[in-house]
């Protein structure tokens, strides 16, 4: 759950993705992966986009009855989807939870030259180490069981967090290296009828006919000035969440009648919580 940061940071993460990429792709990457001319995603058969610029809410702090005019719903993957709405299964992918961290093999946690876990400091999470082709299949198969999860309670969509997460790995690991992850989760989730959505990440958003991604979860894009890259790449399928006043201003202004925004507390609580926001 990648929420703050300064926009200078967030620009020159963006143009060193890039200048990675394009070296990439025009040979050999990290192991002697080839990235030129690797095969396509497989197409989304028979899934269901989210609606377009529509009443949305974003519950993955805890799950509530959603407001009026309320069409799409992003929830946790151990809660139960809204009925009769378009439900996004949350699922924290690239990252471990803090209270989760011991369930994964100690190889698959990133670690640094030093042997210490690579940590996202601000939500204590420990970064999950997708750098070669083995280790990815290994963590791709334990995170799509949570996709199995997902579809068998019948959501819609999911949506893999900390896509970014190679913006916060000290350099041991690379945008091709996270796109090659969520590919794979991206064809599993397909597999089972469910859209996958890009969470954050802008600077690959023009790369989603590599990975399969359908649609965007966009924290913050009206902040940012990012709105504007997420609706071309996904064609208006954009839900967008905002923290603060002046985000939500900007999105609105810009955005709100092409997609869906809404604005949330950084802590996504539920109400009846002295910090619960939601407009």
């Amino acid at each position: 759950m990648d929420r703050t940061g300064m926009p200078v940071k967030r620009i020159a993460v963006a143009l060193a993705a890039l200048v990675a990429l394009a070296a990439c792709t025009s040979g050999s990457g990290r192991n002697g992966e080839h990235t030129t001319g690797s095969a396509a995603p497989p197409k989304p058969g028979n899934v269901q986009l989210p609606p377009r610029n529509t009443g949305f809410d974003y519950q993955i702090g805890g799950a509530y009855p959603p407001p009026a005019r309320v069409r799409i719903v992003a929830r946790d993957r151990s809660a139960d989807p809204a009925r009769g709405l378009y439900n996004i299964c949350y699922v924290n992918a690239f990252q471990a939870q803090p209270d989760a961290r011991n369930d994964w093999p100690a190889d698959l946690l990133l670690r640094d030259k030093a042997g210490k876990v690579v940590m996202d400091g601000e939500w204590d999470e420990a970064l999950l180490d997708i750098s070669t082709p083995a280790k990815r299949e290994r963590i791709a198969a334990r995170i799509n069981q949570w996709v199995d999860d997902c579809a068998a309670k019948g959501y819609d969509a999911v949506e893999p967090d900390n896509y970014d997460s190679y913006t916060r790995s000290r350099g041991l690991l690379t945008a091709d290296d996270a796109m090659s992850f969520v590919k794979l989760l991206s064809a599993h989730a397909h597999a089972r009828g469910l859209a996958v959505a890009q969470k954050n990440a802008v600077e690959l958003a023009g790369f989603k006919s590599r990975t399969g991604l359908d649609f965007a979860v966009a924290e913050e894009c009206g902040a940012y000035d990012e709105c504007g890259a997420y609706a071309e790449a996904f064609d208006d399928r954009v839900v967008v969440i905002e923290y603060t006043d002046s985000g939500l201003e900007k999105a609105r202004s810009g955005f709100g009648d092409r997609l869906s925004i809404v604005r949330r507390d950084v802590q996504v609580s539920t109400p009846g919580d002295a910090g619960y926001v939601r407009e």
